[in-house]
């Protein structure tokens, strides 16, 4: 069966899936071609059902939950850190309130969590990418920083407002989840297709160099010291699977965006077994 795997072009979510272009992981009769997309466009081809298995922000679950189930691993999860907001000088919340901010995407976690600090705030969709040097230029005020740009901000002078995997830390005391893993319900074997997932995360854990080597062409000219650094913060446990505080925090996070009207209809969080 052929199963398309969208993921992000950056360096984690090549490291899950390095094993797949591999002989080392039994692939139970399954052929894997790998869609890399950034993750807002990820987020609107799950809207539209289009892959079988794709990396969405957990933002989005809400809006394709019936066309895909929740995978139990490939998370990235923040224990404590994530995306932040970045400014040429810095600013109080207050100030940041009435700036506008630039982010990568409506459909974002980053975005989502952002509305919870800050409650509504004026924005402009810029591609994750550019925010950096949009904000560093001055053609905008401040800007939401997720995938390596969280690392390498203050190479162009800009100084981290505020960090969301930390404030969302000491208001719930849980790590923030941000990307996910789904899987389309209409999919034959989903279990045995869940346990190749499974078993190509832990492969890449278990050859850490050749999967680095692999996911460094995801870089975007990253070097390896920060990609080896931004996969050690978002491959780590709880992408090889949840645990209880990974699905609480889910539940929280979920819950919370349906209390401010985030979503177009109630959250029924479903797992893949």
């Amino acid at each position: 069966m052929d199963v398309r795997v969208g993921h992000s072009p950056d360096p984690d979510d090549a490291f899950m899936y390095w094993a797949l272009t591999t002989d080392l992981v039994d692939m139970r009769g399954f052929r894997f071609q790998q869609v890399p997309a950034d993750i807002e466009t990820l987020n609107q081809w799950a809207r539209a059902a289009r892959l079988e298995v794709t990396a969405i922000s957990l933002a989005t679950y809400p809006f394709v939950q019936q066309d895909y189930a929740l995978l139990p691993h490939g998370a990235s999860i923040g224990a404590g850190y994530g995306p932040i907001v970045v400014a040429r000088e810095p600013l109080a919340l207050d100030e940041l309130r009435r700036l506008e901010i630039a982010v990568p995407g409506r459909m974002t976690t980053a975005f989502l969590t952002l509305r919870l600090v800050l409650g509504d705030f004026a924005c402009r969709e810029v591609p994750f990418e550019q925010i950096p040097d949009e904000v560093a230029s001055g053609r905008a005020d401040a800007g939401l920083l997720i995938h390596e740009g969280q690392l390498t901000f203050s190479e162009l002078g800009l100084v981290k407002v505020v960090d969301l995997g930390e404030w969302w830390l000491l208001e719930t005391g849980l790590p923030l989840p941000l990307g996910v893993n789904v899987a389309r319900r209409d999919i034959e074997r989903l279990r045995d297709l869940s346990s190749v997932l499974r078993e190509a995360i832990a492969c890449g854990l278990d050859h850490r160099a050749e999967a680095l080597e692999y996911a460094l062409q995801f870089g975007r000219g990253i070097d390896a010291a920060v990609a080896d650094r931004f996969i050690s913060m978002y491959v780590n446990d709880m992408t090889q699977d949840y645990g209880d505080e990974g699905r609480s925090a889910v539940s929280e996070l979920l819950r919370r965006g349906e209390a401010i009207g985030a979503f177009p209809e109630p959250v029924a969080v479903d797992w893949v077994n």
